[in-house]
């Protein structure tokens, strides 16, 4: 089974930019498929391709770098000695992966992108980027391309589906609902991705036996990675930012769902945590939602930091992180999704995939948040607002249960002069309901 990614047409577009197309920085969280798209690329698009891993370089090539980084011709005879590979000038790939653990790497792509013989394209998980010397700078020409968790339709591309997906985006441009059939159908399959969520290897092991048991191993695998790296890369906030990660589930599963600090410690203040949670962000293991409180000028402008919402970057991630411990079969949320009886913890899953989706889209995440106890008809909550051509759109994810709008309904009549479409989505299928688009949770891929 080959895992098809719409990133690697990006890297096609990259690598046929010429002799003006600079080094590729890929960015991503650990495992989620950097190092496979590499080398996917440089099997089917290169004559020869050299893998430098930093993390786990030997001690001599790490002291080539380190000393002889400066003789170029002297480097590329020893890597192609070490690696028993022959480099061909323009059709040669020279992979630098994690090479935040090799600072040295850094100043000697510069060099290299500027000698021009051969293609490069680095990788980072970040982690341990606010642990690099001050100094060392990407190239100025370095083309960056973000990775993300497999997206609805890259999950049903590794089953072999390819026609889904345009037919429900036709059903999306002309707002036609799909038909009952379809739609349970297709919401099948969208609570299965849910659960197993978009990191490649999990999905793999699901596709092979659809034995949810397995992907959750590999799972809570990536988990272990993930608080490894906190603890070894975070530095002197270590402690701080492996109290946010754990917290996540438990903050996503209150009504209110934004982050407060507060339930970490009794003298926790979020100024104090800022700098854990910039190093989840940069990791790319969280997905940030900030409150906007002045949708009228701009999202960016008006957002408050000290208010957010903090959702996992992988959906099926979150499903293993909220039940530690546990094994897959005792992990009510399986059920509760699978069988479509959704509670207060399920209802947490429909948000993260939306802020998942949304972001793997290229949106800044927002939300609306306005408080008022002396007069409750003032209150308003809007879970998502994302900035398009048309203006503002606010988003509600909404259970199947859900009966009114009120907040939705109040945010449209207050900033209706900058707002686009408004949309609610839900498990249910297409429907427009007194100008609000009522969609189906798989159509936030169209957003």
């Amino acid at each position: 089974m080959i895992l098809r990614r719409k990133a690697y047409q990006k890297m096609l577009d990259w690598k046929n930019k010429g002799n003006e197309k600079g080094a590729l920085l890929l960015k991503g969280a650990r495992s989620v498929g950097k190092t496979f798209l590499c080398e996917q690329l440089g099997k089917n698009e290169y004559k020869s391709v050299i893998h430098i891993d930093f993390e786990n370089i030997s001690p001599a090539l790490k002291d080539t770098f380190d000393n002889e980084g400066s003789h170029l011709d002297l480097l590329f005879t020893k890597l192609a000695t070490y690696h028993r590979v022959r480099l061909y000038r323009g059709e040669s790939l020279i992979i630098f992966d994690e090479a935040q653990h090799c600072p040295a790497s850094r100043h000697i792509i510069k060099r290299l992108v500027t000698d021009n013989k051969y293609d490069y394209i680095v990788t980072t998980s970040l982690p341990s980027a606010k642990n690099l010397p001050k100094e060392i700078e990407l190239p100025s020409n370095q083309h960056q391309l973000e990775v993300f968790p497999l997206d609805f339709e890259e999950f049903l591309w590794t089953s072999g589906d390819d026609i889904t997906i345009p037919l429900i985006k036709y059903c999306f441009e002309k707002r036609l609902p799909l038909g009952q059939s379809l739609h349970r159908e297709v919401m099948n399959y969208f609570r299965q991705y849910m659960l197993v969520g978009g990191m490649p290897l999990p999905i793999l092991e699901y596709m092979a036996d659809k034995d949810f048991t397995v992907s959750d191993n590999v799972k809570k695998r990536i988990l272990a990675i993930y608080r490894n790296d906190i603890s070894k890369y975070a530095g002197s906030y270590a402690r701080k930012v492996s109290a946010i990660f754990n917290a996540i589930p438990g903050q996503l599963s209150k009504k209110e769902k934004k982050y407060k600090v507060s339930s970490l410690s009794k003298n926790a203040r979020q100024r104090s945590y800022a700098d854990a949670f910039t190093w989840l962000d940069e990791a790319m293991i969280i997905n940030p939602c900030f409150n906007s409180a002045d949708p009228n000028t701009t999202l960016t402008l008006s957002s408050n930091h000290s208010s957010q919402k903090v959702y996992m970057s992988d959906t099926g991630l979150l499903v293993t992180h909220a039940f530690r411990g546990i094994e897959c079969v005792d992990n009510e949320l399986y059920r509760a999704i699978l069988f479509d009886k959704l509670n207060v913890n399920a209802g947490m899953l429909m948000e993260n995939v939306v802020a998942q989706t949304l972001r793997s889209n290229g949106h800044d995440l927002f939300f609306y948040s306005r408080s008022d106890t002396a007069n409750r008809q003032n209150m308003i909550d809007i879970d998502f607002m994302i900035n398009t051509e048309e203006g503002i759109c606010p988003i509600e994810v909404k259970s199947s249960e859900f009966r009114v709008r009120s907040s939705l309904d109040k945010f449209r009549r207050k900033y209706n002069a900058v707002l686009g479409n408004a949309y609610v989505l839900y498990p249910k299928d297409l429907s427009t309901k007194d100008g609000i688009v009522h969609l189906p949770l798989y159509m936030a891929m169209f957003l």
